[in-house]
């Protein structure tokens, strides 16, 4: 019987081939890392042979450097089994609380892929039912949901700690077929009224944080329905998509420099009606390309004994990739990114309802960071100065609007990392009852650290005092610069943006959807440069079969080098200059990039083609006031006005409060505790009620500031000891940051007079 060799021609037969070869080779590589005498060495022992080698810290950095690189790509692997298996979850998250579902947007009547979730406070943690609920709205911006609660000291964890029930927006991968933006507005409608039916003692409205995307997802909502909020947080939320400075937001110039968005339409056709989230990651990693080329890797790389853990924490999140409708990112991309129609009130409704954010009720505070290139300061306050010209125009609105500005923190970390989530997050949950009962007006949160010789220290509730002092339109001017030479460039933008959208709708779309499919889709997944890597990296390579075995044998014969080996230097040289020579590359492109679209966008014939001419006005309109609201208004003031000399003791306590503080244009955390307990004593109001008096109380002196002052003495009780009392508290009050000067004090001398009170010390007012 003749005997043939067989060849391996299929397929499997070469990877098993190739396989083996490449396991044959590491093994190799292994046999050659634990020669007899260096394996025994202890760390920092020279042994005789040592002695007589000079090249041994080359030897030793060599070891050290191929087991690094085996243990990286171990990492990598892990990375990818991860990523597959919240691939093959229906519902993938990042969350670290346990949670339980109470909304399925899903079955919906307009089906939506969003759900409420209750977060489960962990071991040792106590929710106060009494207190308002908090309610984190996730971002859909490519990423999964979870990042509100991806750690203990996380938004969601500080709320909690802060014996505040939580609650989490989420969803899933996968949009609904049909559903639009307006569907999912009327679902997170559905959710807030759930949450308000289920804490009905709650004292206050939820509070509601939307993260990045979810901010303006969260501002549209409470301008169509303000009755279902309470103090809304919006961290890392663009709003006002033009707004930036030369030279360091480069970020908003992409839609210009691209044509506007018929490359959008184009990716969702190519897809079959779904646009890949990965899209916009690869968006944010464009954007600091020394981090996304080296230094993540690197760090990952050359710490690798202990950085593994860190770097798939976050992987976790960073590579779950989500999918959107092409009717959904086609309406951000259009009316947000490219539009800006938000923050001039252009937006309407199917049902012709006009998106108006001065519309919102409930106060508005706004967390940005410097070192925020998504998001920057400008992108994330423009809006008032679009939608309010002057600071009486914010008051006629009976607005509350406080602002935070962090100086280093990046886009990410603003609602992830554990440092901001602790005193800013943290100092906002604990103090969310003072920021709901602000007086309307523009306000900056200042916080500093609480130290032993604080004034009342006992009325901090945490390491930081807070305050919230007065700014005014020119404050948020300074930080967002706005031109009128910049509008005019992007509302070019604009308008080419929807020129060559209309091209290529008549022209190229149907041919594309004619080629379109979902195998289509999957390829394209497959092949995107943000997933490729998982592919790699994976079990599925026949090259990385041999990984996670040859990674276990390194840990055990793990053999760092010394600290002091010079070659470690050496290796930390070469990484800075290629983060430098990477940084500097970025720096090239995007101002080459910004220098492009300022010579075409500013040129005069192309504006002239667009239709633009040259004015000493906004391209885009200003937006008015309703017939209606100015109708509401006025009729508001005439009210107030009838009503200054009403009120009891209570009444000409605030008034009076506010009067002195108002001198100080600034609004202190010890100051509300103390006015807490002045507001348990006397009556017992809910914190609707104390809020509803206190805007009274506040508009009638902006209205009438005399007259509401020679009011106070017909609202006081008859009885000289309540007098003396209900005093001994206004000073409790006004004495809770130290001592009185100035303004404040001469302010405080009157209200005295009014009381019928001579001036009192603190001490004696405080007992």
């Amino acid at each position: 019987m003749k005997t043939t060799t067989q060849t391996p021609t299929d397929g499997h037969a070469m990877i098993d081939l190739w396989s083996d070869l490449f396991g044959t080779w590491t093994r190799t590589l292994s046999s050659v890392w634990t020669l007899p005498d260096a394996s025994a060495r202890k760390p920092g022992e020279v042994l005789p042979w040592m002695a007589l080698n000079p090249w041994q810290g080359a030897w030793d950095y060599w070891v050290d450097a191929w087991q690094r690189t085996i243990l990286f790509w171990d990492v990598l692997r892990q990375r990818s089994d991860q990523y597959y298996a919240e691939k093959a979850k229906t519902v993938p998250h990042v969350l670290i609380f346990e949670a339980e579902l109470v909304l399925d947007g899903r079955t919906f009547d307009r089906p939506v892929n969003y759900g409420l979730v209750r977060i489960k406070p962990p071991e040792g943690v106590v929710i106060d039912p009494k207190k308002r609920p908090f309610v984190v709205v996730d971002p859909r911006a490519g990423h999964g949901p979870g990042i509100g609660g991806f750690k203990a000291d996380s938004e969601l964890g500080v709320a909690m700690r802060a014996g505040h029930p939580c609650y989490l927006v989420g969803f899933t991968p996968d949009p609904m077929p049909g559903q639009t933006l307006e569907d999912i507005m009327r679902a997170e409608a559905v959710f807030l009224e759930k949450v308000l039916a289920l804490h009905p003692d709650g004292d206050g409205k939820p509070c509601v944080i939307g993260n990045c995307q979810a901010g303006w997802a969260v501002m549209m909502l409470a301008a169509t329905r303000p009755e279902l909020f309470g103090p809304i947080i919006i961290a890392g939320s663009p709003l006002s998509y033009w707004a930036g400075i030369e030279g360091q937001n480069p970020m908003r110039y992409t839609g210009g420099l691209l044509g506007g968005s018929w490359l959008t339409a184009l990716t969702s056709d190519l897809g079959a009606g779904k646009f890949d989230g990965a899209h916009l990651v690869a968006n944010f990693e464009n954007l600091n390309p020394a981090n996304t080329l080296w230094t993540k890797n690197y760090n990952v790389w050359a710490k690798v004994d202990t950085e593994g853990p860190r770097f798939l924490e976050f992987e976790r999140y960073w590579g779950s990739h989500v999918n959107l409708n092409a009717e959904e990112i086609q309406w951000i991309v259009d009316q947000l990114f490219i539009g800006n129609r938000l923050a001039t009130a252009e937006i309407k409704t199917n049902d012709r309802v006009r998106i108006d954010l001065r519309n919102i009720r409930s106060p508005i505070l706004c967390f940005c960071s410097k070192g925020d290139n998504i998001t920057p300061p400008p992108q994330a306050l423009g809006w008032i100065c679009d939608l309010y010209q002057k600071d009486e125009d914010i008051l006629a609105q009976g607005q509350t609007i406080v602002y935070a500005v962090h100086e280093s923190v990046g886009h990410l970390g603003i609602f992830v990392s554990g440092g901001v989530a602790r005193k800013e997050h943290g100092e906002f949950a604990t103090n969310i009852d003072l920021i709901d009962v602000l007086p309307p007006g523009l306000y900056e949160a200042v916080m500093t650290p609480k130290t032993e010789d604080a004034a009342h220290a006992d009325l901090v509730s945490g390491d930081w005092i807070v305050r919230f002092e007065q700014r005014t339109l020119k404050d948020i001017q300074a930080i967002v610069q706005p031109d009128l030479e910049n509008e005019r460039r992007f509302a070019a933008v604009r308008r080419v943006s929807e020129i060559n959208l209309g091209l290529y709708r008549k022209l190229l779309q149907p041919f594309v959807q004619a080629i379109a499919s979902d195998q289509t889709f999957e390829w394209l997944d497959k092949l995107n440069p943000s997933r490729l890597p998982f592919e790699l990296f994976s079990d599925r390579n026949p090259l990385m079969r041999q990984i996670a075995e040859l990674a276990e044998q390194v840990r055990q014969q793990r053999r760092p080098c010394s600290p002091d080996n010079p070659f470690l230097q050496v290796q930390a040289m070469i990484s800075e200059g290629i983060i430098s020579a990477l940084k500097a590359w970025g720096d090239l492109r995007d101002r080459t990039l910004e220098q492009i679209f300022l010579a075409v966008y500013s040129a005069p014939l192309l504006q002239a083609l667009l239709g633009m001419h040259a004015t000493d006005e906004s391209p885009r309109p200003q937006p008015g006031i309703e017939p209606e609201r100015i109708a509401f208004i006025q009729e508001r003031i005439a009210e107030l006005k009838a009503r200054i000399a009403e009120g009891g003791a209570l009444e000409a306590a605030i008034r009076s409060l506010l009067y002195i503080g108002l001198a100080g244009r600034c609004v202190d955390e010890r100051a509300f505790n103390q006015l807490r307990l002045m507001r348990n004593e006397h009556g017992g109001l809910t914190l609707q009620e104390f809020k509803r008096l206190v805007r009274e109380q506040f508009f009638a002196l902006m209205l009438e500031p005399e007259g509401a002052l020679a009011a106070i003495p017909k609202m006081l009780p008859a009885d000289a000891d309540t007098r003396a009392k209900m005093m001994g508290a206004i000073l409790a009050v006004v004495t809770a940051t130290g001592d009185v000067t100035g303004e404040q004090a001469e302010r405080l001398a009157r209200i005295e007079a009014f009381w019928g009170q001579s001036p009192l010390r603190p001490q004696q007012a405080r007992t």
